[in-house]
């Protein structure tokens, strides 16, 4: 009986038949201008193509006068609120933001004291995770990578959803806070059982606690003794209210948006949206980073030389170190041009916090670099086009300062982004009416079937 084939043959057909692959589907140079085609969804001059419409996120980078992009301070606001104020908000009341922000994404206005109390009060309620589901979910069926783990997760909480369905408003929002509050202990927990199985550490599984905010409960949940400082509590939750939204036209969002406007549930859209969020174009950005900056600390002697950090982003920029893609992690963005208000707003308190954990040398070549990568690429690419740091720039490094895993750089990204999708599923529900499909151009020309005989 023919059992099929070995390994060594399996993976000579795959190396074959990869390359034939490659070269039928590969195009021509220059094809995409020839037919006018928006690669990326973007125009000539970079910016979005748009294709809706939306009452939650904004991003503002540039001002179009007289039919050309002219630059200017990044802007970002939730349901039209500066996320300045925002911050400036909780941080000056010294009192924790993201479950604010969460209530003001999904409601469309900020709570008054008694709604916030309230909103916790219904966050704290859907909190815990019953037992047999870590236990047969996550523990025995543990993953290597927790933002596939998270995928996985979600769509099986339709297996456990009374009505998962229903895409009413009602529902829909129910289902939202049950994910936005489930979130910090799925990705949790997910980290725990992968560093036991695949690393050989020790298993942790704390309980949540439903007084403590999520940023609280997260750092709580990662930490084998539980315990942690305000200000890292403090600068976590900055960063959860930084990543919760960011209009509708990022990739996981609208991904979100795409799958949400065939009528399916909401498990289906947010598992979409977690492995758009996982590639490196995107949400696994934070992680290069830290590589990038682990490798230049060891290339670099003399951290304050700022010659040495230019050589070195040369070396990047030309293809020659790191990972030979060109590019400098965290440097740049699709949208924002001379300045990320989110990156701002962490810069600052990484700045805090690495003085507090006695690494301000650390955060000194993080600015040097900030300051000297934009240099590097107009000198070499000979390009004018402003450039700015983004959140990941700092995001990374901020995680390691406080102990977060790796692993965990993007999931905590999802933590805290799942808020933004949810309202966008919400929004799409409501106003989208049509299934989201684009069109695409067919340019392989007709060819004849030969019969299987005739093939030789």
């Amino acid at each position: 009986m023919n059992t099929g084939l070995s390994k060594a043959e399996l993976d000579n057909y795959f190396h074959i038949f990869s390359e034939a692959a490659e070269v039928k589907s590969r195009f021509k140079p220059g094809v995409y201008s020839k037919y006018n085609v928006k690669r990326g969804l973007r125009n000539e001059d970079g910016s979005g193509v748009l294709v809706g419409l939306t009452k939650i996120g904004d991003v503002h980078a540039y001002i179009v006068d007289e039919n050309e992009k002219v630059p200017v301070e990044g802007r970002l606001t939730y349901r039209g609120i500066d996320i300045y104020d925002l911050v400036e908000g909780f941080l000056s009341e010294d009192r924790f933001g993201f479950e604010e922000c969460a209530y003001l994404l999904l409601h469309g206005d900020l709570p008054t004291c008694r709604e916030l109390d309230l909103f916790r009060d219904v966050l704290a309620s859907f909190r815990d995770i019953p037992e047999d589901f870590v236990r047969s979910n996550i523990l025995t069926v543990p993953s290597r990578d927790v933002m596939n783990q998270l995928a996985r997760l979600v769509l099986i909480w339709y297996s456990y959803d009374p009505n998962p369905d229903d895409t009413s408003v009602k529902n829909l929002l129910r289902q939202s806070v049950n994910l936005i509050s489930k979130f910090p202990l799925m990705a949790a927990y997910s980290y725990q059982a992968k560093a036991h199985y695949f690393d050989g550490k020790s298993l942790v599984i704390h309980k949540p606690r439903y007084e403590l905010s999520a940023a609280e409960n997260l750092l709580m949940l990662l930490r084998p003794s539980g315990e942690y400082t305000p200000l890292e509590a403090k600068i976590l939750d900055l960063a959860l209210v930084l990543h919760a939204e960011h209009g509708g036209g990022n990739n996981s969002t609208f991904a979100a948006h795409v799958v949400s406007s065939s009528g399916t549930d909401i498990y289906s859209s947010l598992a979409a949206a977690i492995g758009s969020l996982k590639g490196p174009k995107h949400g696994g950005a934070n992680s290069k980073v830290i590589g990038m900056m682990d490798e230049l600390k060891r290339e670099v002697r003399d951290w304050g030389n700022d010659s040495q950090i230019r050589d070195y982003l040369a070396r990047i920029v030309m293809k020659e170190a790191f990972d030979r893609t060109g590019l400098i992690y965290g440097m740049g963005h699709a949208v924002y041009t001379l300045s990320d208000p989110r990156c701002v707003l962490l810069r600052k308190q990484a700045e805090e916090l690495a003085r507090q954990k006695g690494r301000t040398e650390e955060f000194e070549l993080h600015k040097s670099v900030e300051r000297i990568a934009p240099e590097v690429f107009r000198e070499i690419k000979k390009s004018d086009k402003p450039m700015c740091a983004n959140i990941d720039f700092y995001s990374g490094f901020v995680y390691d300062m406080l102990g977060i895993p790796r692993e965990m750089n993007t999931p905590i990204f999802a933590v805290a982004r799942v808020v933004g999708w949810c309202a966008h599923i919400i929004e799409e529900h409501l106003n989208g009416g049509r299934i989201i499909r684009p069109a695409y151009k067919n340019i392989k020309r007709p060819m004849e079937y030969i019969r299987l005989q005739e093939r030789g």
